[in-house]
């Protein structure tokens, strides 16, 4: 019985990762340092909210190098470092003391995380067409999110319409856009996929019109 024995050759380290952590540590203490001065200045500083705001710089930081990595870190370094905006996000509405008119970030924020990954398709058509229905739907919750922004700063006043039932139409529009777009390819359970996502849309559409128009 015999062996061959080959030289494994030592895993090389990847050259540009410290290069990367400096560059994510630095925007995060920037970031951080920006935000701290405004607040400062601003006549409303709650220096306590700095507990919340640095441990978010420095967990979105984290997820720099494994973005800048590429490959199936990407995601990872990704996740984290929405993880640490929305840490981030919640610290500087605290330390502005503007929480009661700045909520709707907590909405647009997480919405915008995964309305991020609409480039990131799947192989399957199926699975790459529901993602696309879940990161455009993210997307319209962001700007369910902005529109409460502006009526939380009065800039907008829809008074007692139910302006909310355009955003259900909305998605709607999405789903069964979407719906649509899979006729277009050839593969099992096609039929059953459509239906299920035709069904909702039209409900959803409906509703919204319903809700818009005050019937």
């Amino acid at each position: 019985m015999s062996a061959e024995a080959g030289r494994v050759l030592p895993r090389e380290p990847y050259s540009g990762s410290t290069r990367h952590w400096l560059v994510s540590l630095a925007l995060a203490g920037l970031a951080a340092s920006a935000t701290t001065t405004i607040a400062q200045g601003s006549g409303d500083f709650h220096w306590w909210a700095g507990f919340v705001l640095i441990p978010g710089a420095l967990i979105a930081a984290c997820g720099g190098p494994l973005l800048a990595r590429g490959g199936g870190r990407a995601f990872a370094g990704y996740v984290v470092t929405c993880v640490g905006a929305l840490v981030f996000a919640t610290g500087a509405l605290l330390m502005f003391g503007v929480m009661n008119r700045g909520w709707p970030v907590m909405i647009m924020v997480p919405c915008l995380a995964i309305a991020g990954t609409y480039y990131w398709r799947p192989a399957h058509p199926l699975a790459r067409g529901l993602h696309r229905a879940v990161a455009l739907l993210a997307l319209a919750g962001a700007l369910l999110g902005a529109t409460f922004q502006l009526i939380q700063t009065g800039l907008v006043d829809f008074g007692a319409t139910g302006w909310w039932g355009a955003f259900l139409m909305l998605a709607g529009v999405i789903v069964l856009g979407n719906a649509v777009e899979l006729t277009r390819h050839r593969m099992p359970y096609r039929l059953q996929a459509i239906t299920l996502l035709v069904g909702p849309a039209v409900v959803a559409f409906l509703l919204g019109l319903r809700f818009l128009r005050g019937w």
